[in-house]
This record gives C-alpha cells, sequence and structure tokens, in this order.
C-alpha cells in the first residue's frame, strides 16, 4: 500500500525512497516545541510484516496513521482502527491525509467534514487530524508535533470531544488554580491577578491589548463571564475550553503542571507528601510562617469580619480541598475547639484546630497547607511546604526535665460520670449541661492556654471513652501523651476507687506525669469507698493533693493553666518513689565529690598545723 507514509519520513532522511524506512531519531536540537526526543519508526502494512508491525505498535506512544485516497481511507475505519483495538493498546492516533497537493484547495473543508469528522466521532482513540504533503514540505513539521503533544499533552484527560465540554476532573482542577489564583477572594480575577497569573505559568507579563483581547473572546462565548470587576471562574473555565477546541491544550497543560497536577489530572503525590519524619519523642508544630499563612487565611474568609467561620465561609475556605481534614471529622469538628455564640470558628480555635492537627497527622497537615495553595517564602526557592512545620526538641523523660514544645497533650482519666466532658466543655468555653451522656469514642477539646509570664501554649485534653483499657495497655501510644489526669466525683463515693484500680493494673503509668483533680466540688463532699481517701493517697505519692474544682465555677479556667504548667514543668507530678535515676546519681557524684574535696583540705590544713 502506498499511502506516502515513507514520504513524510523522508523529509528527515536524504537517502533513497524505500518501501520502509530505517529507524529513525529527532533530537530536541530540531526545534520541536515539547523540546523532547522523538523516535520514528516505519512500518509496513503487509501481511508477512503483521508479526513485526504488532510488536513496533505495543511499544509506540502514539500511533501517526496515514492515508492518501478512498482506498487507504475506508481501511482505516475497516481494518487499523479495529486493528489497534485488538491489540489492546491505548495510545492517542494523529489522522493524516497525506498527499494533500493532489486536492483542491477549494475541497480542503469538504475534505475535513466528509472524511475527518465522522471517524473522531467514532473513534475515540483518533487524538486529532491534519492533511500534509510530504512533496511541498506542507505540514511535515506540524505533524510530528502533533504527535509529540499527542504524548505529552493529551486532549483525552482533558477534553470530551463527544459532549464538547471540558472534562469534570479538569474543571475541579482549574477551579482550584482560579481559587488560589483570586487572592482577595472577591470571586474575579482582577487585572493584577491575570498578570500575576500569566507571569506565573508563563514566565513573562500580558500586555494590555492581550487582555482585553483575552476579555472579548471570552464574552463571545460567555456574556456574563467578564465584569469590571474581572474575569469570573466560568469565564476562566471558559477560556480554557476554547484553548482546547481550538487544539491549544497544550496552553491548559501547561498551567495545570505549573500548579502541580500529573497528566492524571491529580496532584503530585510529592507535592502534598513530601518528605517529613519525625524521630520518635518528638513532634511536629507549626512554624511562623505556617502560623501566619492560616492567620491570612482566616482573616480572608471571614467575609462578616464577625470574628467567626460560618458554614458557607468554611465551605468556601475548603473549596480546593477534598474536603474537611478526616481527623476534624473524627474529632468532631467544630465541637472540638473554640467558637463563638453562633456556633463558627473563631481564629483562637482555627490555630489550635490547626495546631492539634500538626501534633497527630503532620502529613495531613502538609496536604492541606499544598491544597490551599502555602507557597514557601521566596528567599527559600528549594522550599517546600514542610517551612510551614518545625520539630521539637526530644522529649525526655526525667523528673527534673522541661517540655519543649508549644502543644501540650493530656490524656483525662475518671470513672464514668465523674465529670471529665463537662470539663472539656468548659475548656472550650462551652455552656454547663446537667444532663449525663456517656462518652463511647475518644473526645478531644484544643484551646491555647496563657501561662504564667505571658507564654502561649496549645493545650489537647483528650477523653478516652471505651477506649481507655486499649489505650492505657498501649505504653507507645501513651508515650505521646505529656501529663495524665486523673479525675473523680468529690460527691460520688464510689468515684476514686476507679483511678486506684487503674493505677494498680498499669503500673506503667507511674512513668508518666499526673495530676489529680476533684469535680464537682459545688457539690458536697463525701467520704470516698476506698482503702485510702485521696488526700492521703496522693501524699503517701509525694504529689500534690487533688485540686478541688467545679466547672460551674469561673475559676476552673485556673485548673487548665495549672495541666499546661504541669505538662510543661513536670518536676511535681512524678510520684515521689518515682525518682530521676539520672538525676540522682548526678547529685550523688556531686555531693561525693564535695566530701572528697573537703576531706582533702581537711588533711592539707592538719598536715600544716601539725608541721
Amino acid at each position: 500500500m502506498r499511502d506516502g507514509r515513507s514520504l513524510v519520513k523522508d523529509v528527515f532522511v536524504t537517502t533513497k525512497l524505500q518501501p520502509v524506512l530505517p529507524q529513525i531519531t529527532i533530537p530536541p536540537s530540531l526545534a520541536t516545541p515539547n523540546n523532547v526526543t522523538t523516535t520514528i519508526v516505519d512500518t509496513s502494512a503487509f501481511p508477512r510484516e503483521r508479526v513485526e508491525l504488532n510488536k513496533e505498535i505495543r511499544k509506540c506512544n502514539a500511533i501517526l496513521l496515514v492515508y492518501s485516497d478512498h482506498y487507504s481511507y475506508e481501511r482505516v475505519a475497516l481494518f487499523w482502527m479495529p486493528h489497534f483495538r485488538s491489540l489492546g493498546v491505548n495510545v492517542p492516533v494523529i489522522l493524516c491525509a497525506n498527499k494533500s497537493d493532489l486536492t483542491a484547495a477549494t475541497h480542503i473543508g469538504q475534505v475535513v467534514e466528509d472524511e475527518m469528522l465522522p471517524l473522531m466521532a467514532e473513534f475515540k482513540e483518533i487524538d486529532s487530524c491534519i492533511r500534509t504533503s510530504a512533496r511541498e514540505h506542507h505540514n511535515i513539521n506540524e505533524v510530528f508535533f502533533l504527535c509529540q503533544k499527542a504524548v505529552t499533552d493529551p486532549i483525552a484527560p482533558l477534553f470530551d470531544s463527544k459532549e464538547s465540554n471540558l472534562k469534570p476532573a479538569c474543571v475541579s482542577a482549574l477551579q482550584r488554580v482560579f481559587y488560589l489564583c483570586d487572592r482577595d477572594q472577591d470571586g474575579f480575577l482582577n487585572d493584577k491577578e491575570v498578570h500575576d497569573f500569566q507571569t506565573k505559568c508563563f514566565g513573562k507579563p500580558l500586555g494590555d491589548s492581550d487582555l482585553h483581547s483575552i476579555k472579548e473572546t471570552i464574552l463571545r462565548y460567555n456574556s456574563d463571564a467578564v465584569s469590571d470587576q474581572g474575569i469570573t471562574q466560568s469565564g476562566f473555565i471558559t477560556l480554557n475550553k476554547i484553548f482546547a477546541e481550538k487544539g491549544r491544550h497544550e496552553t491548559v497543560w501547561l498551567i495545570l503542571r505549573t500548579f502541580h497536577y500529573t497528566n492524571s489530572i491529580s496532584l503530585h503525590s510529592s507535592f502534598l507528601h513530601p518528605k517529613f519524619d519525625v524521630p520518635p519523642n518528638t513532634s511536629a508544630e507549626l512554624s511562623p510562617a505556617g502560623y501566619r499563612f492560616f492567620v491570612d487565611l482566616f482573616l480572608l474568609h471571614d467575609k462578616d469580619s464577625d470574628g467567626g467561620l460560618n458554614t458557607s465561609e468554611l465551605s468556601a475556605l475548603f473549596a480546593p480541598t477534598p474536603g474537611l481534614p478526616s481527623p476534624w471529622l473524627d474529632s468532631s469538628f467544630p465541637s472540638s475547639t473554640v467558637s463563638n455564640e453562633g456556633g463558627h470558628i473563631t481564629l483562637q480555635g482555627w490555630l489550635a484546630q490547626w495546631s492539634m492537627t500538626t501534633f497527630f497527622s503532620p502529613s495531613t497537615t502538609l496536604a492541606y497547607l499544598a491544597y490551599l495553595g502555602f507557597e514557601p517564602p521566596a528567599s527559600s526557592p528549594r522550599a517546600t511546604t514542610t517551612s510551614a512545620l518545625k520539630l521539637t526538641k526530644p522529649r525526655k523523660r526525667r523528673k527534673r526535665a522541661t517540655v519543649e514544645r508549644n502543644v501540650l497533650l493530656a490524656y483525662v482519666l475518671g470513672h464514668p460520670g465523674s465529670g471529665k466532658s463537662s470539663l472539656l466543655d468548659a475548656f472550650l468555653a462551652r455552656p454547663f449541661s446537667s444532663t449525663y451522656h456517656p462518652t463511647i469514642k475518644p473526645r478531644t477539646a484544643v484551646n491555647s492556654v496563657e501561662l504564667p509570664g505571658g507564654k502561649q501554649c496549645t493545650l489537647i485534653l483528650e477523653e478516652l471513652g471505651e477506649l481507655e483499657p486499649a489505650i492505657l495497655e498501649n505504653e507507645a501510644k501513651l508515650t505521646t501523651a505529656d501529663l495524665l489526669v486523673y479525675t473523680y466525683d468529690s460527691s460520688d463515693p464510689d468515684s476514686f476507687s476507679h483511678i486506684t484500680n487503674l493505677r494498680s493494673t498499669y503500673p506503667h503509668l507511674d512513668d508518666l506525669p499526673a495530676l489529680y483533680v476533684a469535680l464537682k466540688a459545688d457539690n458536697d463532699k463525701t467520704t470516698q469507698r476506698s482503702e485510702v481517701q485521696p488526700e492521703e493517697y496522693t501524699a503517701a505519692l509525694g504529689m500534690s493533693k487533688p485540686l478541688h474544682v467545679s466547672v460551674t465555677w469561673g475559676s476552673v479556667s485556673e485548673l487548665f493553666v495549672q495541666i499546661a504548667e504541669a505538662a510543661m514543668w513536670p518536676a511535681g507530678a512524678y510520684p515521689g518513689g518515682k525518682e530521676d535515676e539520672e538525676g540522682d546519681r548526678t547529685g550523688l557524684w556531686i555531693a561525693l565529690g564535695v566530701v572528697i574535696c573537703a576531706g582533702a583540705a581537711f588533711v592539707g590544713i592538719w598536715r600544716r598545723m601539725k608541721g
């Protein structure tokens, strides 16, 4: 079959015309727009060469299918496309009508309409069509550019040719791009934002006349997509749809790749989850840059300036993400943090929630920093979203050690009904409810606490619910806690025995600092049905006696300060029998050294006096 395949290929070689030319390679230096190396393999349609043909088809990234007359055109639908499918290959096919010099110029539109469009409608594998003439060197570079573009910038993930619309995944990605470029979050790309977008994606500014032309083009397709405020999101989507329809889908890909999308229109895994290892006994916290980013994000989306993010504002904020982080859903957000009277999360609660997320799951915070458009400082071009986080110094479980971290975790333990849930509610400044609701799943509450001297820290209180035994058995899980808060109902005679039973069942709890709290102090105090009363029990341990508080008292806030202090400076929160062996040994050697020095000095003085 003579359809001009070798004639097309012969443009790049100067040998005598052959039925099948040897494989040739076009280097990037030959002005190919995609700057890639292209290997062209010529094939034969003869049946005796079918095995070799099938082998090459299975290896290729794209197929240039050439026809030049009615017979070879009919073979496209009757043989070639079914044959490709029978081989199980799924690569783009570029349909080439060669020997266009033999067709009158006035018939070009008819050729496209009668020959090419029906084939494209029938076979989705056909990526694009083009007419060429090897004799006149017409569209030769262009046909190989189309082959390259079909591989490097495929149209299939972007555009549904049957529906003549961008595909949902592409629309979703472009909506996120619009969100990130709409710096003031007013729903429009103003001229400055368009210029910034142009520079970021294409590395050069956009002229005023070009910007005006773009707006005019959008308006021809969507009359409501441009206003005095700028280009709307639908206008931005329309513009990219025009690019795809006009065969300029490489422009859409350039935009998506600038914003870290892969060929499957998903964000790069390395972008969402950069390498960030948390060594044992350390934890992750937000860095100053991370705090600043989340503060700015909150202020930007608090449209009504009421100091809280309502449901619609939160929905708008998380629009470029998969939704609320899964740890937030597990913690029953927003009930896990501080909110205003309307139930809307405050800035204090927003920052506390992200601090807790970073403490428990730094990978989640890193992913959402990427979704939400965190940009590392310009002074660190190689930095990633990890610059929004920092690692704490390793924690040492020693009686005299200070915990050098700003996010602290305390497990709240106690008998069911002792008031643990009410304590967590009071921590979040929620109104007291006398209705008892047993805690089944673990519950967390996070808030900031101001320590004496003005130092701020984030305190996480976690009530373990029915998982309390399982978590207390898991020593690895316990190591994440900075403090245990033992609570009991001072008006319930059976409440304190739960604590003594816990400590006898799990003796390794003595390895953690602890604080004892007598709740419901507004009720009449009763004698506990325990071998030892709480005050005597703590005294025997060499620890402070229980703190008597009530969540109905305004002074309950002082308890949270004491919890944070005990977690950060645990010297007085260990049982007396739990001594810091390393510290004691050091003290012993110091004392011994003093005795030796004193003895030596005495002997020296005695000898002088004797002499």
